[in-house]
């Protein structure tokens, strides 16, 4: 028998930017992923916008927000795949019967921070965007699947991103609230479980790709962080007043690293190298307040934020309930030369040669799923759930289905890894696989990198039907959730 509790919430994951599309509609303003192009395993998506009267672009790194003084614009030349994604803005009765179909018991999605506050700093929301929300609510309740919401998934307005310079300004703390607030009043009763940013380390963890890493790019990032750390804060705090049932967990991009050797620099590299890009985050938002190692990782960049004493007692007093994070992949840390190196989408670094890897470089590793759920129960002692994880694969659509067992093996393994996790004491309340139904790559652009259970008729290009398709995932996982985990075979 598996060890997950009889109430264990098995679900699958999305985020609004992803899957919506409607960009234009129902009164929504731009959002920064709505100036953002395709890409693909080879070359970066890229932020269009105007400055000193040209049209430029930046490539696209998470945590990085548009140069100083540049206008967010859409060029009619460009491919923007999230403008319709896969349509979920007019489809979501139809997706959410999919989903009720394979027995989900939790859906994971993200408010569009824009259909609500079309700039972000208007003074009342726009109805027609909470109209919608609630409607995905009522349909999610008529199935009995509990919804866990992402506040902010790489979902800021991008009128605040220009005016307040990503993150640059303490008045984000206040839009921030302000939005919050008017969600946990708007959909008290329909939603219990709600998540501040999605992976907000991603701000400094993936800072030293290409020449990314100077000073004033940590700068920039510890600052946003800090603003956001107090947002959270505030946000929990808002929750708890509002409505004591609220659950309010933080989102880490769980990407569990190793030493790449014996070397003991090896060994304290790798520690330095947690602390930056896992433990910060959490420690700040668990523990509420900055753990000790912080003022190394500022100084090794000459970073000094600002920080007031009404911070530090509002990150005391916002404590998160939960620790929610995402798992792909572990990585490799080490001060040596490797023999082989890792190359592709927002992964680098040492090869490791005791794992296999995906067509985009992620490294498949189970094991590192159940180290880092024990680790991280050990270090907070709060509940937990893995809110992203799968398999980012090319599937071929054979006689109106995909033959992923490449997908099924993937997520067989990590079940095992939670299922032992739970049994050495773990408190995991909840699994929620990324991107369950085919979606638009976050960190690509593309739709040929699919994740879902559920195939969507759509290409790299914007080209296809949008048809539907369950995969041979879809009745796999079905039988996963109907058995709570104790049926894993194909």
């Amino acid at each position: 028998m598996a060890n997950f509790s009889k109430d264990f919430l098995w679900g699958g994951a999305t985020a609004a930017n992803q899957v919506e599309g409607g960009y234009a509609q129902g009164g929504k303003g731009l959002s920064v992923t709505d100036i953002q192009t395709a890409g693909s395993y080879e070359a970066p998506r890229y932020l269009t916008y105007v400055l000193d009267g040209k049209r430029q672009k930046i490539a696209s790194v998470p945590g990085q927000g548009l140069p100083h003084g540049a206008k967010g614009e859409v060029f009619e030349d460009e491919y923007y795949p999230n403008h319709e994604a896969i349509d979920f803005y007019h489809r979501y009765k139809e997706d959410i019967k999919l989903f009720a179909d394979m027995g989900f018991k939790v859906y994971r999605l993200s408010i569009a921070w824009t259909r609500i506050f079309p700039n972000g700093d208007e003074t009342k929301p726009n109805q027609e965007g909470l109209d919608f929300y609630r409607r995905v609510f009522e349909e999610l309740k008529k199935y009995n699947i509990e919804p866990l919401v992402t506040i902010s998934h790489y979902e800021d307005p991008l009128g605040l991103s220009e005016k307040y310079g990503d993150w640059q300004d303490r008045k984000m703390i206040d839009e921030y609230e302000k939005y919050a607030r008017v969600l946990f009043n708007e959909y008290k009763g329909l939603v219990k479980y709600w998540l501040t940013f999605n992976e907000i380390n991603s701000a400094v963890m993936f800072l030293d790709f290409g020449d990314n890493g100077t000073d004033e790019a940590y700068q920039h990032a510890y600052q946003k962080l800090h603003y956001q750390f107090v947002a959270s804060a505030r946000a929990v705090k808002a929750a708890h007043e509002i409505d004591p049932n609220y659950v309010v967990g933080n989102m880490i991009c769980g990407i569990i690293s190793y030493p790449g050797t014996t070397d003991p620099k090896d060994q304290l590299a790798n520690r330095h190298a947690l602390e930056k890009n896992l433990y910060y985050c959490g420690d700040v938002q668990a523990k509420g307040k900055y753990p000790t190692y912080a003022k190394r990782l500022w100084n090794e960049h000459n970073v000094h934020l600002d920080i007031t004493e009404q911070d530090k007692q509002d990150l005391m007093d916002g404590k998160v309930d939960m620790y929610t994070f995402s798992y792909y992949m572990s990585s490799l840390v080490t001060t040596h030369e490797p023999e082989e190196k890792v190359g592709g989408n927002f992964s680098m670094g040492a090869k490791n040669p005791y794992l296999n890897y995906s067509e985009w470089g992620w490294a498949t590793d189970a094991d590192g799923l159940e180290l880092y759920l024990e680790e991280i129960y050990d270090r907070y002692e709060l509940p937990i759930m893995v809110v992203e994880n799968g398999l980012g694969a090319v599937d071929k659509l054979e006689d109106g289905t995909v033959h992923d067992d490449y997908r099924i093996d993937y997520l067989r393994q990590h079940i095992e890894a939670m299922d032992k996790a739970v049994g050495n004491g773990v408190d995991l309340r909840g699994y929620t696989t990324w991107g369950c139904i085919d979606c638009v790559s976050a960190g690509t652009g593309q739709m040929s990198k699919r994740y879902g259970f559920i195939y969507v008729d759509r290409d790299d290009n914007g080209n296809g039907s949008l048809d539907r398709l369950p995969k041979d995932s879809f009745y796999w996982y079905k039988k996963v959730i109907a058995t709570n985990g104790d049926d894993l075979t194909d």
